[in-house]
């Protein structure tokens, strides 16, 4: 037999790469076939978008069932969007009907009819997010030998967006629950577009299991078209100026619009207000131009029928489509042959920029198109760091890290992460219905992520349990669960990890237009899908909102806040601020806007230390460090220094500087930050006598002494400030 893979691979795969018209299999995909043919390790594909990541593994895994079929289902692919799995569901239904290896979905939109035909008779490819397979564990556990005995191939696609985040700790729980309750031992791969710290990524991947990780990640080689433009918007302080802001905005708005109209474009927005208002400015501008309206919207609270025609629209439409988007089309479902990305604003993370980036240029060696619009309120009164261009350092910042470095964000674990400790305590407890302390010890503190938790610290979270009633003792001794506890697990928000808002769906009469989390009474009018409406009625029994098309104010109706910034990102920020380099993306107004920066940055002496004059009795601290290191300093300067300098203010500007009020000057403020960094008390010296921050979502369940233990281990980063100040 040949060496080359594709002779290796069933009749039904190489059958639809002739129907494709491949003439060979891409680098991934021949590396990811002698890894799944060959060696019994785990697999890491690390390659950029639309190189073929998940046909390089499913193409070799479907070969394994297609020549020795399963018992049960055969292949696990767990994604992080159910759009994703729909997305992925119709690519691989065409792929495998020849191959007769059925493949299912499950999900709150799927029918129960057809989750019930997977039950009767579990086989091939299940497609599921983590919420769903946590529900399946809770509510179903006498199915799960049934339904995985015979389990192959767990495949985790996107797998950037579940490390370093209580959602992947939860998938390591549930994938190690599977392999106990089930018996198998699944092989598992990992899908990613946006990674550069390999070491751990195959760390998380092979979490809890015995064989090792192989990584594949063949070089890119895609070109890159990339453009940044600066808008101001003055500061509106008369008459004068308010009719400048209004002409500046109209500007701003009308070259957006010049930008996309006629492209199949995503406008990337960092909030879902962001997206709403950009969709209604430009539709107002097609209105004004009596051009087609070509925009739609794409956010987390749209209905999920109106997200899908703007997913088809950009597909499959014959004219031109431009959807505002959040972080929902980031990730990887198959929109076909955009043309240009648009970013309003920068994102916050080099990885973000990756994921955004990749969008555009994906068929026929199409460079990938990113423009960068950057707006910016500028006021030549304010204090000389609110006169700094934050966002265009910051888009910058993020093109010079991946462009020339290479480098990505590293993502890593909570080393105490508390409230998914309870979260998989009562899931397992509610599995299995009751257990003794020793016996539910064991079987939460073996999963991977609580290998660390010391036994004595999960006696007294079991002791803070039953005296909250969240659990009970039976009169044989054994734990089960409380009435407290059962009001919590018995919803269905309990399945996600992640803090997800209460939210009031939005009618139209009948029709469904999306959610809200902020519910405003009746007459009020506000933005959704990127029109306006007008509240007429409030059912909040039933948490709906009725309204009807309208004229008026646009106003924000979610809760939120931006993105955390990694030191890196920071330091390279002050790095551009600092450097004379010209940089051959920058459109014009970019151009002059940095130099205009540059020029305040070294007369001001900005530059010159972390902690500067800012006239009186005030000083700007400016440690240019990552988000978390920031808010470390925040409390350090609040708790350790405010009383003994005598400080009366202290405002932070997350995460770029602090004002600082009080007698004391720049030289003793600095000197007594860095001796407090180093001073033995540690983190904990951070933290009120009585405080207890949160850091997940079920925090507020575990007990105030293990929470607070938590936050000085995974919220502060004292040791990463030091080192921050000291660069």
């Amino acid at each position: 037999m040949s060496a080359n893979p594709f002779y290796r691979l069933a009749p039904f795969i190489q059958e639809f790469i002739y129907r494709k018209g491949w003439e060979e299999l891409r680098e991934a995909q021949v590396e990811a076939c002698r890894v799944l043919f060959d060696t019994s390790s785990h697999l890491l594909i690390a390659s950029g978008t639309a190189s073929g990541k998940t046909e390089a593994a499913m193409f070799p895994a479907l070969t394994r069932l297609h020549e020795q079929p399963s018992r049960s289902v055969g292949i696990l692919y767990v994604s992080p969007l159910k759009a994703l799995i729909n997305d992925q569901f119709e690519r691989l239904n065409d792929l495998l009907r020849e191959g007769h290896i059925p493949v299912w979905h499950w999900h709150g939109d799927v029918s129960q009819s057809e989750k019930a035909r997977l039950m009767r008779k579990p086989s091939g490819v299940l497609q599921i997010t983590p919420e769903s397979l946590e529900g399946l564990l809770m509510n179903r556990p006498n199915a799960i030998p049934v339904l995985f005995g015979d389990l192959r191939f767990v495949v985790i696609d996107e797998v950037h967006a579940f490390m370093g985040a209580d959602r992947g700790t939860q998938l390591l729980c549930q994938l190690a629950r599977i392999e106990r309750m089930a018996g198998c031992s699944p092989r598992r791969i990992g899908l990613s577009a946006t990674l550069s710290d390999y070491d751990t990524a195959t760390g998380w991947l092979g979490a809890g299991t015995a064989h090792g990780v192989e990584v594949v990640a063949p070089p890119g080689g895609r070109k890159l078209r990339l453009s940044i433009e600066h808008f101001s918007f003055p500061d509106a302080r008369d008459e004068e100026q308010a009719m400048a802001l209004e002409n500046a905005r109209r500007s701003y708005y009308n070259y957006i619009y010049d930008q996309t109209r006629s492209k199949k474009a995503i406008i990337f927005n960092n909030s879902r207000s962001d997206a709403e208002l950009t969709t209604l400015e430009l539709r107002r501008v097609a209105a004004k131009r009596e051009e087609p309206d070509v925009f739609y919207v794409h956010h987390g609270s749209i209905s999920a029928m109106l997200r899908e025609e703007a997913e088809a629209a950009l597909r499959e439409g014959g004219g031109p489509a431009v959807a505002a988007a959040t972080l929902t089309l980031e990730l990887g479902i198959d929109l076909g042959q955009l043309e240009r990305v648009v970013q309003l604003g920068a994102p916050y993370s080099c990885s973000s920029f990756v994921q955004r980036l990749g969008r555009s240029g994906r068929r026929g060696g199409a460079p990938s198109e990113m423009l960068f619009v950057c707006p910016e309120e500028e006021d030549e009164e304010a204090q000389l760091p609110a006169r700094m261009p934050w966002t265009l350092l910051r888009a910058i910042a993020v093109i010079e890290l991946y462009v020339k470095e290479k480098w990505i964000e590293p993502l890593g674990m909570r080393e105490m992460p508390v409230g998914l400790l309870y979260h998989q305590t009562m899931s397992v407890l509610k599995s299995i219905g009751e257990a003794v302390p020793a016996e539910l010890a064991r079987m939460v503190l073996t999963l991977p992520p609580f290998q660390t938790i010391h036994p004595d610290d999960y006696r007294t979270f079991l002791h803070y349990l039953l005296e909250t009633d969240h659990i009970q003792r039976t009169e044989e001794g054994t734990l089960i669960i409380g009435l407290a506890g059962e009001r919590i697990v018995n919803n269905f928000r309990f399945y996600a990890v992640f803090q997800d808002d209460e939210e009031h769906s939005v009618y139209n009469e009948s029709e469904e237009i999306g959610s809200i989390t902020t519910v405003p009474p009746p007459g009020y009018c506000f933005s959704l899908a990127g029109m306006l409406w007008k509240v007429e009625e409030i059912d909040t029994k039933h948490k709906a909102v009725y309204v009807k098309p309208a004229r008026g104010k646009v106003d924000t109706l979610w809760l939120g806040s931006g993105g955390d910034i990694h030191g890196r990102v920071m330091r390279k920020m002050r790095e551009v601020l600092a450097e004379s380099t010209l940089y051959p993306y920058l459109a014009p107004g970019a151009v002059q806007r940095l130099e205009r920066a540059r020029r305040l940055a070294r007369e001001s002496g900005l530059l010159e230390s972390a902690v500067i004059s800012a006239g009186g009795d005030s000083l700007f601290v400016l440690p240019w460090v990552g988000s978390k290191q920031f808010r470390t300093l925040e409390r350090l300067v609040k708790y350790h220094l405010s009383d003994r300098l005598a400080l009366r203010s202290i405002v932070p500007m997350e995460p770029y500087y602090m004002v600082v009020a009080g007698r004391t000057d720049a030289g003793t403020l600095l000197q007594e930050i860095v001796a407090a960094c180093a001073d033995p008390s540690g983190p904990l010296s951070l933290l009120k006598e009585d405080e207890a921050p949160y850091l997940g979502k079920y925090d507020e369940f575990v007990a105030p002494k293990l929470v607070r233990k938590a936050f000085e281990t995974d919220g502060l980063d004292v040791e990463g400030l030091a080192e921050g100040l000291k660069g």
